[in-house]
């Protein structure tokens, strides 16, 4: 066999592979040698079919089929040996009708080259890193929602300001009826609360659901619609009270700290401030890192300049996936995709010249890690580690579980080397002017 190349630029090759009869008559014979013997030909006893015959049945079948693995285990190991970072696959380039009773047989294939470039971490511009703390506002939120959680249901006769009423949304029309708790700080404008002030069980109150609530979502799990018949849904409900409650707010003393943490590592307010903004903050660290993620993948596209092999790709997307795709839908899909592909590039190039390399027991320790975080959030604290390896085994069995670990590794080790190797600027701020700051809430 010999295979040679063809540079036609830096991002595109053809290599043709040519196959002669000693590659393949050894093989070929033994095969039908082997089909001789359990032959099962009309006239003849098994063992004893003439040769010649089981070549004339046989002998095509077994050279095409012989020929075609010679072929890829030949290109296989060219583009191994060769080191050749393909896009891809190679692409058969078409030929006239294959001559099968030729001696010697030649195939070409186009290759599309992966290009050559360097990652320069250091933008001109610092990208921010957020450290997300929880402010004052947070915390005294927070607390007020663990005494209502923990606190005391007074009845009431008549709904107040502060009342938490349950009752049963209805609309006939559409189907509607769901019975639920609310509180009217959730009710969106001064006018709708007002409908429920000094309503009674028992008393039916009229609403539109235009305007009832701010959020969407709100809407939906309160009539209990699917998210799409919420969206702008204008039509009118009845809400008939069926119990109204105060709730009186928990004390903080040792008795709720006892029922938060067992463990008594809180007896004051203040310890329990310091608790509830370290947790806040555990959470708020993995949603900064996630943002300096993104901001440094968005900065190395945008940045990192090199060419493609496109029309080589758009070709090889026709073919690739399991519906056959005509031009024009490979040419969108590959404008789809081009940008996720110059990261998976350029992700490739950061690993290697960072000599970035996953473990078996990197994969097993992220993963015992895991699952002690989450047996920890259900009170089991010290699991032991002949529990903790058979629960890991059982995760990692699943090859798609165990690949998802190794990729969520390679990630935090290139967040690792983004904080230390880009332009990074560290920016603290509460939570709620975070979002602002991101994502424009107001």
């Amino acid at each position: 066999m010999n295979i040679t190349r063809e540079n036609i630029d830096a991002l595109n090759a053809v290599v043709k592979v040519e196959i002669a009869k000693e590659d393949y008559s050894d093989k070929i014979e033994k095969i039908l040698v082997d089909y001789r013997k359990t032959a099962n030909i009309p006239g003849f006893r098994k063992g004893h079919v003439p040769m010649g015959m089981v070549k004339k049945q046989y002998g095509k079948a077994v050279l095409v089929d012989e020929v075609n693995k010679l072929l890829q285990e030949g290109l296989n190991k060219y583009l191994t040996e060769e080191k050749l970072d393909v896009l891809g696959q190679p692409l058969p380039k078409v030929q006239d009708e294959i001559n099968w009773d030729a001696e010697s047989f030649s195939f070409e294939f186009e290759l599309g080259l992966a290009p050559e470039f360097n990652v320069d971490l250091k933008s001109k511009k610092a990208i921010t890193h957020y450290n997300i703390v929880a402010g004052d506002k947070m915390i005294d939120d927070q607390i007020i929602n663990i005494q209502k959680q923990y606190g005391t249901l007074i009845p009431q006769t008549a709904i107040e300001k502060d009342s938490e009423i349950t009752g049963t949304f209805k609309n006939e029309e559409k189907e509607i009826e769901n019975t639920v708790t609310l509180t009217l700080d959730k009710l969106k404008g001064a006018a709708n609360a007002k409908k429920f002030i000094g309503a009674k069980v028992g008393d039916v109150i009229t609403l539109k659901t235009k305007g009832l609530y701010s959020d969407d979502h709100d809407l939906m799990h309160a009539l209990k619609v699917q998210h799409e018949d919420a969206h702008g849904l204008e039509i009118e409900v009845t809400f008939t009270v069926t119990e109204i409650n105060k709730r009186e707010l928990a004390d903080l003393d040792q008795e709720l700290f006892s029922k938060l943490f067992a463990d008594g590592s809180v007896t004051s307010v203040s310890e329990l401030k310091e608790k509830i903004k370290e947790d806040a903050e555990k959470q708020f660290v993995q949603q900064g890192d996630q943002k300096l993620l993104n901001d440094v993948t968005e900065y190395l596209v945008a940045n990192t300049k090199f060419d493609l092999p496109a029309a080589f790709l758009q070709k090889w997307m026709q073919t690739a996936g399991e519906q056959q795709l005509s031009e024009d839908q490979a040419k969108d899909e590959y404008e789809k995709s081009e940008k996720s592909l110059r990261y998976q590039l350029i992700e490739g190039k950061l690993i290697t010249d960072n000599k970035i390399q996953v473990t078996l027991e990197d994969i097993q320790g992220h993963a015992k890690n895991m699952i002690k975080a989450q047996m920890a959030q259900f009170g089991q604290m010290n699991p032991s580690e002949k529990e903790l390896d058979d629960i890991a085994a059982r995760v990692l069995s699943n090859q798609e579980e165990a690949r998802k670990i190794s990729e969520q590794i390679v990630s935090q080790r290139l967040l690792d080397i983004y904080k230390e190797k880009a332009n990074v600027k560290v920016k603290e701020l509460t939570y709620e002017d975070f979002v602002k700051e991101v994502y424009g809430d107001k």
